[in-house]
């Protein structure tokens, strides 16, 4: 990740802007996963599993956070987020042949709340932990 002399290349933002994605579009797939003796076992009755909800709320301020560390700058340390919240919103409402891949319940809001808040905090982090005051430069 890091060249010979001691900086990222110029290829680690557009990895993570690319993580971000596949994050995104797989977080999608799985979100309608459900305990109904299909792919997971029969639990009670037909209960749903959003293991992407948790994926988005751990991964989501991760890429934000490495971000911030590449370059000082909001747009640099949100793109990951912006990625991610294009991603969601034009593959789950928009996706390939017309399908809506966001189910209409509140899995849909978990994920995008799970994935959006934490990482607009870490937005708001990497802005703090970067901030210089207007008479110390």
């Amino acid at each position: 990740m890091v060249s010979g002399d001691g900086k990222p290349g110029p290829w680690v933002l557009p990895m993570l802007l690319v993580e971000a994605l596949v994050l995104a579009v797989l977080e999608l797939f799985y979100l309608p996963l459900r305990f109904d003796g299909t792919l997971l076992p029969q639990v009670g009755a037909d209960w749903p599993f959003p293991i992407a909800v948790v994926v988005a709320v751990l991964t989501t301020p991760l890429l934000v956070l490495w971000a911030s560390d590449l370059q000082r700058g909001l747009l640099v340390s949100s793109s990951p987020l912006l990625v991610w919240l294009t991603a969601l919103v034009v593959l789950g409402l928009f996706g390939p042949g017309g399908d809506v891949m966001l189910p209409n319940d509140w899995r849909s809001l978990a994920l995008l709340a799970g994935g959006a808040l934490p990482g607009a905090i870490a937005v708001g982090a990497s802005m703090g932990r970067n901030y210089v005051p207007k008479g110390t430069r």
